[in-house]
């Protein structure tokens, strides 16, 4: 009687086994939707290290930064169509701006135009009712494991040591 206890068993685990992929398959797939706030703390992460590459006028960094920025806002309109676009629109001038500022590498423009961004973001939050969430003008850089410099390379990462 064990060996038929045991033949039972390992052709019960056979059986599961096989019938393990024609389960996961069987269930509806479910899209990840990432939660607002984390779509936000990105942009937040971007407006930072654009405003440190713009500080440097390293161009490149700053035109890319600002590329990431505009890619994470496009993500929360997706994603969340309660945001009303009228309210997001009001750092669109703002962006114009800097991107007219990063092509003519104007320090000073792109001053102007950050500031500016910073406050439609203000805007913003408290058009939807999250004025308590409050940007600034960056005071320093976090990133001690970034150069922000230009002339590091070609854009292909820093060289070995």
């Amino acid at each position: 009687m064990r060996k038929c206890t045991k033949y039972l068993a390992a052709i019960a685990v056979v059986i599961v086994g096989l019938a393990a992929p024609v389960l996961v398959t069987a269930q509806p797939a479910q899209k990840y939707t990432p939660r607002l706030a984390d779509i936000m703390s990105a942009v937040q992460f971007r407006h930072l290290k654009l405003w440190t590459a713009g500080q440097l006028q390293n161009w490149e960094l700053t035109a890319y930064e600002l590329e990431q920025v505009k890619g994470g806002l496009t993500e929360a309109i997706s994603f969340y169509t309660n945001i009303p676009v009228e309210n997001v629109g009001m750092i669109d001038p703002p962006i114009t701006s800097l991107d007219k500022s990063i092509a003519a590498k104007n320090g000073a423009g792109f001053k102007k135009a950050f500031n500016e961004l910073t406050a439609g973001c203000n805007a913003c939050h408290q058009s939807i009712g999250r004025g308590f969430i409050v940007m600034t003008v960056p005071a320093v850089s976090p990133f001690s494991n970034q150069s922000f410099s230009q002339g590091h390379g070609s854009g292909k990462g820093n060289p070995p040591r």
